[in-house]
């Protein structure tokens, strides 16, 4: 085993900035410490900065379209997170990324963007053809799916509008919640059948919270877990092995 001092110097600080919902954010420190641990064994574990804010106001701001307002605090809690120590921000949300852009501004550590992290595990798939779910901010805007389209050249597709409708309020009402139906894993899984039936390769579940919902098991085509692979690709960072 390598002396402490020596992995604490190569190992950089990592930002969470979480809470949007804290239910989404619990898998990231796990997740950012196993992958740690199994690189370097022992007792090792990641240098996390995480500030998680309250969820309500954010909420309500989101549905009011009033997003300016959330990037404000978003900037400021990252600010918070860059002054603790950390060498990077990750933003434990698929649907706040929108503003993802006005908190970079507002830091001098790089944003280590989630759409990064599942554009490069879609391509390495050899997918080219994938469906998205997430919230309709996700899903319908254009923030997330054209980073997705224009740097890894992937075609996304998103479910009918009654589909995006269930999904979304499966998210806020229950998810975000911690709330789990049977009824709305069923629903899930037939929105997935149908972005499988109208020739998605692959699904991304691009809310931190469906993977709480949706198994691998339950889908015919490869699904991509967006919290999953962002808290993977955060721990590569700090280990240094991912630019």
């Amino acid at each position: 085993m390598k002396p402490y001092s020596d992995v604490a110097a190569g190992m950089r600080t990592i930002g969470l900035l979480g809470g949007m919902s804290w239910e989404s954010t619990v898998p990231y420190y796990r997740i950012i410490n196993e992958t740690v641990k199994e690189a370097l064994g022992g007792l090792h574990s990641a240098k996390i900065v995480l500030v998680s804010v309250d969820f309500e106001p954010i909420e309500r701001m989101q549905h009011a379209d009033e997003w300016e307002e959330t990037a404000k605090i978003l900037a400021a809690e990252a600010r918070s997170v860059e002054r603790g120590g950390a060498q990077c921000l990750v933003l434990c949300t698929n649907t706040m990324h929108k503003v993802a852009s006005e908190i970079q501004k507002a830091i001098d550590i790089p944003l280590l963007h989630i759409a990064t992290a599942t554009g490069r595990a879609v391509t390495s798939a050899g997918l080219a053809k994938v469906g998205l779910l997430g919230t309709k901010f996700t899903m319908e805007e254009t923030f997330y799916r054209q980073q997705l389209e224009n740097d890894y050249a992937l075609d996304v597709m998103i479910p009918t509008e009654p589909d995006r409708n269930t999904v979304h309020r499966i998210i806020y009402d229950e998810l975000c919640l911690g709330i789990i139906h049977e009824s709305s894993r069923e629903a899930f899984n037939q929105v997935l059948a149908s972005l499988v039936g109208s020739g998605a390769e692959g699904v991304i579940l691009g809310c931190t919270e469906i993977s709480m919902l949706v198994r691998h098991e339950d889908s015919a085509v490869p699904l991509f877990d967006t919290a999953e692979l962002h808290a993977k690709y955060a721990a590569r960072w700090a280990l240094q092995e991912d630019s």
